[in-house]
């Protein structure tokens, strides 16, 4: 997956924590977590011999 591609929506964390404050690097550190997510599930998806990566593969 692009390293340039940014999933999280800033915005979107605020509305999701709306008592909370929400540091800078939050964005950031959580857009990481997802890509590693999607990239351990394609790699799932690869052993399995399929090219749609599905919920059970994540």
């Amino acid at each position: 997956m692009s390293d340039d591609c940014d999933l999280i929506i800033k915005s979107k964390i605020k509305s999701a924590c709306p008592d909370m404050s929400v540091a800078g690097e939050v964005p950031d550190a959580l857009n990481k977590k997802v890509k590693q997510i999607l990239d351990d599930a394609v790699q799932r998806a690869k052993a399995n011999g399929r090219r749609t990566v599905q919920a059970r593969d994540l």
